[in-house]
């Protein structure tokens, strides 16, 4: 009886704490919302016809069907490189739940806790779904770290902007090295076993640590870091078709994310410059990858504003800014939010 008890208080936290962040997750977006009308729009908004018309929304839907079931297809073939299957209609359910979760917990933490929870319900080992999760996000960031510095650096768009070329020179630099450390991370794991060890050593030394708690962070560091390094190992000398098809797909979710605007701006009458709209997204992007607000809420609204308050009249950017994150963001956690309460009472029936 203790033990459900337990369970059943640990189940009203976790609930209590997501409500929170769903909150926080409104009111930021509130925020950002009223910080893009305020500061970047001239407090001018007006809702246009053109958002509604077929032209629009017949290829907005395209995109936003190409978008999800790119996100799917990609931790599919993921899976299948690390030698596990999983039906396509589980998959792309975990689409959605992850997108809920992702974006309703600070820097984005729920969404791998929550990937791995509904990957092991259905056959997958622990350190398997771990593995999978890890590595299709590792591929989605060096995609984006990668692209990130070339735009900072050769977009006029952002010269005078929130940018300034110190700025963007000293975070292409920071891209840089933190591609080197993946690099470092997934081809050469057992290097970083030394340095972390001899920091756990030194806040031994420092009496920051007792030696219990410096014996059990020693082991777990090397069980660890060898555990990913043959996940990784094992992804490498998968099927190279699950391999090259995980990298494609990849690609193409974050093509078709990134295509959002362009295709937004486009439908509003606006002569659209791809690569620009294109480059604006993909460091608006990176910038969502530091942000400590569930699901960046406030701050990606308010770097969107930023960007493209030189591209878009006054009346039309809080609307593109709507548009952009409902389309990519807001649809998908709403759905999710139902596909987790199903799931949940799957669970729960299964369990009685």
């Amino acid at each position: 009886m203790a033990s459900e008890t337990d369970s059943d208080y640990q189940k009203r936290t976790s609930w209590r704490r997501l409500t929170l962040f769903s909150l926080v997750f409104l009111l930021m977006t509130g925020a950002g919302l009223y910080a893009v009308y305020d500061r970047f729009a001239g407090r001018s908004f007006e809702f246009d016809n053109r958002l509604l018309s077929p032209t629009l929304l017949i290829p907005a839907a395209a995109l936003l069907l190409v978008y999800y079931l790119a996100d799917g297809l990609r931790l599919h073939y993921t899976l299948r490189a690390l030698g596990h299957r999983l039906p396509l209609r589980k998959v792309f359910r975990l689409v959605f739940i992850n997108l809920f979760f992702s974006n309703v917990t600070p820097m984005a933490t729920g969404g791998g806790f929550a990937q791995i929870w509904y990957l092991t319900r259905h056959g997958v080992p622990v350190a398997r779904a771990t593995a999978a999760t890890t590595i299709r996000t590792v591929l989605a960031v060096i995609f984006i770290f990668s692209l990130t510095p070339v735009f900072l650096l050769t977009l006029d768009a952002l010269d005078g902007g929130v940018l300034s070329s110190g700025v963007s020179t000293a975070l292409a630099v920071f891209v840089t090295l933190y591609l080197g450390f993946f690099a470092v991370l997934l081809l050469r794991t057992r290097w970083l076993i030394a340095p972390l060890s001899a920091l756990i050593a030194g806040l031994r030394k420092a009496h920051l640590i007792n030696a219990s708690r410096h014996d059990r962070w020693q082991f777990k560091v090397r069980r660890e870091m060898l555990r990913f390094a043959q996940c990784f190992s094992d992804y490498l000398q998968g099927n190279p078709r699950d391999i090259l098809l995980s990298v494609g797909f990849t690609a193409l979710f974050l093509l078709s994310l990134f295509s959002f605007p362009a295709l937004l701006i486009h439908g509003l009458g606006y002569e659209v410059n791809y690569l620009v709209t294109l480059g604006l997204l993909v460091v608006t992007t990176f910038i969502m990858y530091f942000s400590p607000t569930p699901g960046a809420s406030g701050i990606s609204e308010g770097v969107f504003g930023s960007f493209f308050r030189d591209i878009l009249s006054g009346n039309h950017l809080v609307l593109v800014t709507i548009a952009w994150r409902f389309l990519t963001i807001y649809l998908g956690m709403l759905i999710g939010l139902l596909v987790m309460q199903r799931e949940l009472i799957k669970s729960h029936r299964s369990e009685s």
